[in-house]
């Protein structure tokens, strides 16, 4: 099961930091760890976790069983805004976006 959020605003090395972290894990311990995560990223991927469950849920998978088989950040549109800099310049702010995607999988026990 998977969920996407496109253009969240936040770059994506900085999501990337906070998916690494849980890329492995169970569902459940993940949710737990990103609560004490101090970023803003772990909001945005705590939030897509939730979105990838609930639709675990609706299928009807074991919630118990499954863990995030992938966790991916990926580049999505840049906003280009211009500052006004000395001597009559300007430069350029790129504010990124990223597009975080979490598939879950059901994790087989072995006996």
């Amino acid at each position: 099961m998977r969920a996407v959020l496109r253009y969240a605003k936040i770059s994506p090395t900085k999501a990337r930091q906070v998916l690494r972290i849980i890329q492995g894990t169970k569902a459940g311990d993940a949710l737990y760890q990103l609560k004490f995560i101090p970023k803003k990223a772990a909001r945005i991927v705590e939030g897509v976790l939730k979105s990838a469950l609930a639709n675990a849920q609706q299928k009807g998978m074991d919630l118990d069983s499954l863990y995030i088989k992938k966790a991916v950040a990926d580049e999505g549109p840049m906003y280009k805004k211009w500052m006004p800099r000395a001597h009559g310049r300007a430069t350029m702010i790129r504010k990124r976006t990223s597009h975080i995607t979490i598939e879950l999988e059901e994790r087989k026990e072995e006996d």
